[in-house]
């Protein structure tokens, strides 16, 4: 399987959480085949048609995605919690978290999807 440029940023990040942003970029992954992946502003990128979501890696105590546009969701699983202007933020702070939080993560994300191809 080729390396993508997040599979190359996590292969050199040093974080105390790294597994388990690895597996929310496994579960994002899994949800659509359609994202597109790149590093920006500092993290893994998942975009649709805009950019969805992005890690913050400099938040040590717990995996954090800003999803971009999270307002528009609408999104109602618990999972996201409002940020500043329309954003919404996912928080992950141990594996049990991140499998707790699978189905309702990847509903975000097909959510996403569906409200861009409208």
């Amino acid at each position: 399987m080729k390396k993508t440029k997040i599979d190359e940023f996590m292969s050199k990040l040093a974080h105390p959480l790294k597994a388990e942003m690895e597996a929310v970029i496994t579960i994002i992954r899994e949800a659509s085949q359609m994202l597109e992946e790149d590093v920006k502003w500092g993290g893994p990128s998942f975009d649709y048609k805009e950019p969805m979501a992005t890690f913050n890696p400099r938040v040590k105590d717990f995996v954090a995605v800003i999803f971009h546009k999270g307002e528009l969701l609408n999104n109602k699983t618990g999972v996201l919690e409002p940020g500043p202007k329309g954003k919404a933020y996912a928080k992950f702070q141990s594996m049990n978290d991140v499998k707790k939080h699978k189905d309702n993560l990847q509903a975000v994300v097909k959510d996403w999807i569906r409200l861009m191809d409208k």
